[in-house]
């Protein structure tokens, strides 16, 4: 199926299934432990050993010597690999930035230089302890983002977007604001860590049945990592247990049970101990944002510059936290570029909304304080530069009701009775604030498919490598084949996650929800062509499919007896056309926060928050309000306490376990409201629908500095906005 042009009236305009908040199929498996994630896929390889990785004990610099006699005559133990053993593997990918496994080069701390295979975990791991490593370390190595931002920050820099003279515009714009504000290192901290279960067979074929969220992308790596045909490699991965981004691209885990499983000649299972999540996969990198807003006397911007740094392994690509505000908001003259920190910290990549989350968190915390420069509401601060056109392409978008977001959700928020001067508000000992902020992310679609099979009884097995990584995707594509087949959802049955299945999109980047339901659409419309053949029809699209029957004219004919002696199978993929480059699709959404500060200690509260997100048709109310809640509880704690600790002497994350790297719980957020504008996009895909996975996290955190601000009158530029930097300029009690 060719999405070529903007989508008109179809099938999903009359839903009966699609839309609806029908419960995730996958709950009652998560919520009971029958949902075989990977370390537990116990059943499908007889015989698994259990693999244990070391780390690097440097950041950077070269192996030595690695003595593992001891390691090997330890009880239990089956087989050693070290990183020695090899030249360095090939980088996997070209989304990957550090090789993997193999030589004696150290790119960054926990770098992944030996497994030990044996009959039990804590031989493997106690095997472990004992290889004596002797490095040559660099001394040399950088791993201060700030420090290295203070050294280049003066340094002349090509802009990736330059629109007009702004620094002439700056210079004589009426109200102006020039400030810096910096994000520290986030981990994903995702509940599952890595971990695969890894068998040969005799044809040197592989399995791995490990956690990720990009299966294609997974096969693909791997036999680049062993420079073997791609056709020897399977991979499954049906049930992820969070991912943000960090499951995007293959770990050291497929590499080490890979390994370890050839070396021992048995299955080996590997899962990463979580200090390894924290320092050998990837995080959020660091940044240090300045911004630069004019206005003239009406508030209407006409100069904006955004110049990000951000720390990146050499090669890599960092955070770039400038883009969203390319499109987002109306400018007359745009400057917006980004340096990168070159460090051996690990590796920076994509974590939930890479570059949106992190610029927004800068973006508009400037928005709220040129607002208060201009003594200007900051919801019609924004109102007043809301634009239908990206200031920077040209283009115009699909669909945008950004304003719509901003005065609906001001109304109900109670926006007009916030408290308007910052530190007045006060509740016994706690100071009261409101913050508020706009939220943009792109909503991109990319080639999926999938495979349909009519079964003799009338119900119908999808087949996808799509991934479910918590976001709903057995659900609503079991809704999308419902309704698409005019069947009951019980008669569906979703199989993810298996490289053998049809090629799909993956999930990440917004785009797994848009592209992956189309995908399934495309099978089911080259099911209901072969139904049409066999009942003698011409034209499938003059058919009804309704109640498990299928009509033409008057004759209505049950689908069980379409294929009474044996399943009809159909496939296709959704390739969406260049004519959606033509528009900007993206999603918007706004933010409101309130906060109560303790008057004496600063502590922050976070007491009610509400986003009101345009995000086209909402394919399932109950998924898409869990994605955007968790984002918004993702967003707090970004504002308030997630910080990797970086040793910057050493290059290692110290916090690296869930007891010290500190997310919000469920008493952190006592109150939560999400509302979805009723919008279609026909540009976005055949469904209208656009992605929310990543959108209740973007703006989230900006508007809970606002309200921080409000609250206590003390404007915090560097995140996590701890106690220690309100303090000092607390009103008197």
């Amino acid at each position: 199926m060719d999405f070529n042009t903007a989508a008109e009236t179809n099938i999903f305009d009359r839903p009966k299934i699609l839309g609806k908040a029908v419960p995730r199929r996958d709950g009652p498996l998560k919520t009971t432990g029958r949902a075989p994630y990977a370390y537990e896929r116990h059943d499908v390889a007889e015989g698994q050993l259990v693999g244990y990785p070391l780390g690097s004990a440097i950041a950077k610099g070269r192996i030595l010597s690695m003595d593992t006699e001891a390691a090997r005559a330890a009880p239990g133990v089956r087989a050693i690999v070290t990183t020695l053993d090899m030249e360095a593997m090939p980088v996997p990918s070209e989304m990957h930035t550090a090789h993997l496994f193999g030589g004696d080069k150290v790119e960054h701390y926990h770098q992944a230089i030996a497994v030990v295979v044996a009959e039990t975990f804590e031989q493997a791991r106690a095997a472990t302890a004992l290889i004596k490593v002797e490095y040559d370390a660099d001394e040399g190595a950088e791993f201060d983002l700030l420090a290295a931002y203070e050294k280049m920050k003066d340094t002349p820099v090509d802009p990736e977007v330059s629109k007009g003279d702004f620094e002439t515009a700056f210079a004589n714009a009426a109200h102006r604001i020039d400030r810096t504000y910096v994000t520290t290192p986030q981990n994903h901290a995702q509940m599952e860590p890595q971990a695969t279960v890894a068998a040969w067979d005799e044809n040197g074929n592989v399995t791995l049945w490990t956690s990720n969220q990009m299966i294609q992308w997974a096969k693909k790596a791997v036999a680049k990592t062993f420079e073997m045909d791609v056709e020897k490699v399977r991979v499954d991965s049906p049930y992820v247990g969070g991912g943000f981004g960090n499951k995007l691209f293959i770990r050291s885990d497929v590499v080490l049970a890979a390994l370890g499983a050839k070396a021992a000649g048995q299955p080996v299972k590997l899962a990463m101990p979580r200090p390894f999540v924290m320092n050998n996969t990837t995080h959020r990198a660091g940044t240090v944002q300045r911004i630069r807003i004019g206005t003239d006397a009406q508030g209407k911007i006409v100069a904006l510059a955004h110049e990000g740094t951000s720390n990146t392994l050499p090669g890599g690509s960092g955070e770039d936290a400038t883009n969203q505000s390319q499109h987002f908001y109306a400018a007359d003259t745009l400057l917006i570029a980004t340096r990168l920190a070159e460090m051996h910290l690990p590796e920076a990549n994509a974590m939930r909304a890479p570059g949106e989350a992190s610029g927004l968190m800068g973006l508009e915390m400037a928005m709220d304080e040129m607002a208060e420069e201009l003594g200007m509401d900051p919801v019609q601060f924004r109102l007043v530069n809301d634009t239908d056109t990206s200031p920077a392409t040209g283009k115009k978008f699909s669909d945008r009701n950004f304003a719509r977001c901003l005065t609906e959700g001001a109304e109900r928020f109670g926006w007009e009775n916030r408290n308007t001067t910052p530190g007045s508000r006060r509740e016994g000992d706690w100071l009261i604030g409101h913050g508020v902020a706009g939220a943009f992310r792109p909503s991109p679609a990319t080639t999926s498919g999938a495979r349909v099979r009519l079964q003799a009884d009338g119900r119908i097995i999808v087949e996808t490598d799509m991934t479910d990584i918590g976001t709903g995707s057995y659900t609503i594509i079991a809704q999308t084949v419902a309704e698409a087949m005019g069947m009951d959802i019980e008669d569906v049955e979703v199989r993810l996650g298996d490289s053998a299945f049809p090629v799909s999109s993956g999930s990440g980047g917004q785009f797994g929800a848009v592209s992956s339901t189309a995908g399934a659409y495309a099978a089911c419309t080259a099911l209901r062509r072969e139904v049409a053949r066999r009942i003698g029809h011409n034209d499938a699209d003059g058919l009804s499919f309704a109640r498990g029957n299928v009509t033409a004219g008057a004759k209505e004919t049950p689908l069980v007896d379409i294929a009474p002696e044996g399943e009809i199978v159909a496939e296709d993929k959704v390739k969406f056309g260049s004519f959606r480059k033509d528009r900007m699709v993206a999603t918007f959404a706004a933010h409101f926060v309130e906060v109560g500060v303790n008057a004496w200690t600063g502590e922050v509260r976070v007491r009610r928050m509400l986003g009101v997100c345009d995000a086209g048709r909402i394919m399932n109310p109950t998924t898409a309000l869990s994605q955007v809640i968790g984002g918004m509880v993702m967003g707090v704690g970004a504002a308030l306490s997630e910080e990797i600790a970086v040793d910057t002497a050493k290059g290692v994350f110290i916090n690296h376990d869930l007891a010290n790297y500190e997310v919000p719980v469920h008493a952190d957020i006592p109150e939560q409201e999400v509302v979805f504008l009723d919008t279609l996009d026909p540009v976005s895909g055949p469904l209208k629908s656009k992605g929310v996975g990543e959108l209740g996290l973007c703006g989230v955190a900006g508007a809970v500095a606002n309200a921080v601000y409000n609250a206590t009158g003390v404007r915090a530029r560097e995140y996590p906005i701890t106690l220690d930097k309100l303090l000092d300029g607390l009103p008197e009690v």
